[in-house]
C-alpha cells in the first residue's frame, strides 16, 4: 500500500462528537484515488463507479495527522480497482478501509472510454 497524502484534522472537519466527520474523510479519499486512477490512467477523466462496504475502524481527532493509503487490484477494458486504508500517521492505527473502489475511464461525453492500459503497463509504471 503506498501513502502519498497527508492531512491534518481541523476544527472545520469534526462532527458533533468532536471527531472527524465521515463525509469529509470520504471526499478527501474520493479526490486521492480519483487522482491515481488519473496518473495510473493517463487520462484526466476519471468517474467513480463503486466503492465496496466502507468500514471504519477508529476515529480521529482535531491535531490528528491521517495519512490516505491506495493500493492497485486490478484493470478493466474501461476501469481501474483500487484498495484504501487510512490511518494515523504517528501511532498507524487504522481509522477506515475500503476493500473497492472503481473509478471509471470517459471521454469528453462521460461515456466509458477504454483505456488502452494494460496489467503489465500498470505494473511497468509502478515499479518507476
Amino acid at each position: 500500500m503506498n501513502f502519498f497524502t497527508r492531512k491534518l484534522i481541523k476544527p472545520g472537519d469534526l462532527n458533533a462528537n468532536n471527531t472527524l466527520f465521515g463525509g469529509q474523510l470520504l471526499k478527501w479519499i474520493d479526490e486521492e484515488a480519483g487522482i491515481y486512477a488519473m496518473t495510473k490512467l493517463g487520462n484526466p477523466r476519471v468517474v467513480t463507479k463503486f466503492m465496496s462496504e466502507i468500514n471504519f475502524v477508529s476515529s480521529a481527532s482535531q491535531a490528528d495527522v491521517i495519512e490516505i493509503g491506495l493500493e492497485f487490484i486490478s484493470i478493466g477494458r474501461t476501469s481501474i480497482t483500487f484498495r484504501c486504508k487510512v490511518r494515523n500517521l504517528f501511532t498507524k492505527k487504522t481509522i477506515i478501509s475500503i476493500e473497492k473502489i472503481v473509478f471509471v475511464n470517459v471521454d469528453k461525453n462521460l461515456n466509458a472510454q477504454p483505456h488502452g492500459k494494460t496489467l503489465e503497463d500498470i505494473e511497468k509504471e509502478s515499479l518507476l
